[in-house]
């Protein structure tokens, strides 16, 4: 049979226009930890096809409670690290890493909505994920590409287990906030992995529901 193992998992659960339009989408994702790297590996399980990954941090042991790595990744530069695990989920996957910290000066540029449209030395990412830490990191970002990115998806309220519940926001056309919006991580409540991946699975599900909820929203091809 033709194609990757997932690919063909998926043919069962999704028609083929569906396939195609999860194949031809980019998804920025601005920081690659608990966050970002669970919507990551979940749209590459959902048949996303391509990706720009951003962060300039390296696996540590803290990490392990809650990300998408292995004790054999410590040490590696987290966007390389992520972009390796994702092409052993999703063989087809195009994986850009960037290690470099997505700021207010280069936050359009990473992730190629500089110009009008798109455009520029990076591929444009019609999609892009919050998934930084601090409040200052998650208004830069809006600030930087809201409007620009078909489609914002940030996320607030994910520490310590057993909180309110957590839903989805929207904040205007393209912005889409997910989360309890009440328990930030900081002294007594960590950041643990069931209510960040409940947090990442919602932004993934947001994603989702742009791409195939909404057949005439517009998708960067990774290729164009």
């Amino acid at each position: 049979m033709p194609g990757n193992p997932l690919s063909r998992g998926l043919a069962r659960h999704l028609s083929p226009a569906q396939a195609a339009r999860l194949a031809r989408a980019r998804v920025g994702v601005a920081g690659c930890g608990g966050l970002g790297s669970n919507v990551a590996a979940l749209l590459a399980r959902s048949g996303v096809g391509a990706f720009t990954l951003a962060d300039d941090d390296r696996v540590e042991a803290s990490n392990l409670n809650r990300q998408h790595y292995w004790p054999e990744d410590l040490g590696r530069l987290k966007a390389e690290a992520l972009a390796a695990h994702l092409r052993r989920i999703h063989p087809a996957v195009e994986a850009l890493a960037l290690p470099c910290r997505v700021t207010a000066a280069n936050a359009q540029e990473v992730f190629g909505l500089a110009a009008e449209g798109g455009g520029g030395p990076r591929p444009r990412c019609g999609i892009v994920v919050e998934a930084l830490d601090g409040a200052e990191g998650k208004a830069m970002l809006l600030d930087a590409v809201g409007g620009r990115a078909d489609l914002l998806v940030a996320a607030s309220g994910i520490g310590g287990w057993g909180g309110p519940p957590m839903a989805r926001r929207a904040l205007g056309p393209g912005v889409v906030v997910v989360g309890d919006f009440r328990s930030e991580t900081g002294p007594g409540a960590p950041p643990m992995a069931p209510r960040v991946m409940m947090a990442a699975a919602l932004q993934a599900d947001c994603v989702l529901d742009f791409l195939l909820g909404n057949p005439e929203a517009p998708v960067a091809h990774p290729n164009p």
